[in-house]
């Protein structure tokens, strides 16, 4: 299956997802929260997932190396201050995050499949090949970097 490694962006798998999402959303059973608690928890998810982007992508600007996820063999520097220090994949973990917001939003159990989807998608096709990849660039810093901070969170 590396067919697929590090071939799809990671936005567009979030895409796809969150259709999925929605086509599954009218199936039984809701979510059992009062509408204005899954509003204000859809917001306070959907911004912690945008500030774990933001922050992610700005590491990467700041130390002038490649944020594109498919090809992690550009990378110039190995990022791992700011929000690098509590997990190794920020804009993925906010992906996640903003998907966990769009299950709330839609209040159907069975969308939280879908954040799980993304994570299962990601680990395997988009976070270890990039892995092995950081590992040959950086092969004296990442080893170490890896065992201090966790994939993701």
């Amino acid at each position: 299956m590396r067919a697929l490694d590090n071939r799809i962006p990671p936005p567009v798998i979030a895409a796809v997802v969150a259709a999925a999402m929605w086509s599954v959303s009218s199936l039984q059973p809701e979510l059992p929260l009062a509408p204005w608690v899954r509003h204000v928890l859809a917001i306070v998810l959907a911004l912690a997932g945008i500030s774990f982007d933001l922050l992610g992508l700005l590491a990467f600007r700041k130390s002038r190396t490649t944020a594109n996820p498919l090809k992690p063999h550009k990378a110039s520097a190995l990022v791992t201050g700011g929000v690098y220090g509590i997990t190794r994949n920020p804009m993925y973990v906010g992906l996640a995050l903003l998907l966990v917001a769009w299950a709330v939003h839609l209040s159907s159990l069975w969308s939280f499949i879908g954040p799980v989807l993304l994570v299962l998608y990601i680990d395997r096709f988009q976070i270890q090949p990039e892995e092995r990849i950081l590992a040959t660039i950086f092969a004296e810093e990442f080893p170490a970097y890896a065992a201090r901070v966790r994939r993701w969170l």
